[in-house]
């Protein structure tokens, strides 16, 4: 993760004056695309979102307009929309207003790779990891019941290889990871129509970087395994 010099002195210094712009600070989700470009250096991508038609619990359309799409409302509008890291607080607004209702998405590969996992077996390994003071970065949980560990990039590639030399590559399939040309839907926008992702750990100054997998893979494979079991 690396946070942006100028991008935190923009933000801090208009939530110091009080000077946030009125439709940022109404709209959570135009608020998380600034802080994330402008704050944490992320590159952040609109999404589709799923539409509901009618009442009942069936499967959502997807604003793409695809009737045969296969990620309704989790997958990025375009591979060409996307808002760089580091831009600039008016322009990520200007950007992010281009494709209204969109959900945001924070791509994979370059900053960070992400580590998936059950929703059980993640918050058992994150308290576990928190109790015994390995380095941690961001954590998420999505409403589809899976949680979702920033690592360094260069994850997804190692991570097989990785899994084996520990002797717990029968928990690949609970845990994967994503990476280059992989995004996930970032806090607070809801992915597939299930409800909101949200931060069990949310990004912050203490962490300048998210820690190598090595770090944390065992202690995931450990409770994936023994929820497996």
């Amino acid at each position: 993760m690396g946070f942006t010099i100028d991008g935190l002195r923009e933000i801090r210094e208009l939530r110091l004056t009080g000077r946030l712009p009125r439709r940022l600070v109404r709209n959570p989700v135009r608020m998380a695309v600034a802080e994330y470009t402008g704050l944490w250096g992320w590159d952040v991508t609109p999404g589709a979102r799923a539409v509901r038609r009618g009442p009942g619990p069936g499967r959502p359309e997807c604003s793409c307009g695809r009737a045969d799409c296969a990620s309704p409302g989790a997958h990025p509008l375009s591979a060409d929309l996307t808002i760089a890291a580091g831009t600039s607080l008016r322009q990520a607004m200007a950007d992010w207003d281009r494709t209204p209702g969109a959900t945001a998405l924070l791509p994979t590969g370059r900053d960070f790779d992400v580590i998936e996992v059950p929703r059980g077996p993640g918050r058992r390994a994150l308290l576990r990891l928190e109790r015994i003071g390995l380095p941690l970065g961001p954590v998420a949980e999505a409403p589809h019941g899976r949680v979702w560990f920033f690592v360094a990039p260069g994850a997804a590639a190692e991570l097989p290889q990785l899994l084996y030399r520990m002797g717990w590559d029968d928990a690949l399939p609970q845990l994967r990871c994503l990476g280059l040309g992989g995004h996930i839907t970032a806090p607070p926008c809801e992915h597939g129509g299930l409800g909101p992702v949200r931060w069990l750990r949310p990004p912050d100054l203490e962490s300048s970087a998210p820690p190598p997998a090595r770090l944390l893979v065992g202690a995931l494979a450990y409770v994936c395994h023994r929820a497996a079991g």
